[in-house]
């Protein structure tokens, strides 16, 4: 069912930002060099690695770690890199992941292949036969203000309480999350 869902929404949001898509995808080629998307290894359902698409926020030669593990983030952002973080846009290319069944709307948020620490503490709590999520209940709940810990737990609560009704709901924060740029560090 969840599937299904996905995929109906998946067509709905193409309607309405297929055109935001393409504007950003031009700004991000305009205002610096390199590749529009850039792609990401990250750790999928059942510890499976797979690719995924943002829109590209950060420089060319920007070391490939957890933001928060950075140092002098900022310095690396490209000139309209803040902006797409701070409105979530970087994030709209995961619409191919969730395509492509990677990606759930709704999931705990893929960690990226070398962060051993938070793929061990969700194997551990189980959260792994989840499907990632483009927002999921710990980014409604702190997003990037969130130790591991805190994440983790937040997973491991939505793997017990998830249904299409919670997932619809977590939606419906993260829209409001998103216009008030809530949780977002860089």
């Amino acid at each position: 069912m969840k599937r299904i869902v996905d995929l109906i929404l998946l067509l709905i949001a193409l309607v309405f930002l297929a055109i935001p898509m393409l504007i950003t995808a031009i700004i991000v080629k305009l205002t610096s060099p390199g590749p529009i998307v850039f792609w990401s290894d990250r750790v999928g359902q059942y510890n499976r690695i797979f690719r995924m698409p943002k829109f590209r926020t950060m420089q060319v030669n920007t070391p490939n770690v957890a933001t928060h593990l950075l140092v002098g983030a900022g310095s690396y952002l490209t000139p309209v890199g803040g902006f797409l973080r701070k409105s979530s846009l970087d994030e709209l290319p995961q619409l191919w992941s969730v395509l492509v069944g990677d990606m759930s709307f709704v999931g705990p948020r893929p960690a990226l292949y070398n962060q051993e620490d938070l793929i061990a503490m969700r194997t551990e709590r189980g959260v792994e036969v989840l499907v990632p999520g483009i927002t999921g209940w710990a980014q409604v709940n702190g997003r990037d203000e969130l130790d591991l810990t805190e994440k983790v737990n937040l997973d491991a609560q939505y793997l017990q309480k998830q249904s299409t009704s919670f997932d619809f709901y977590i939606l419906f924060l993260t829209v409001l999350k998103v216009f008030r740029r809530e949780g977002v560090s860089h």
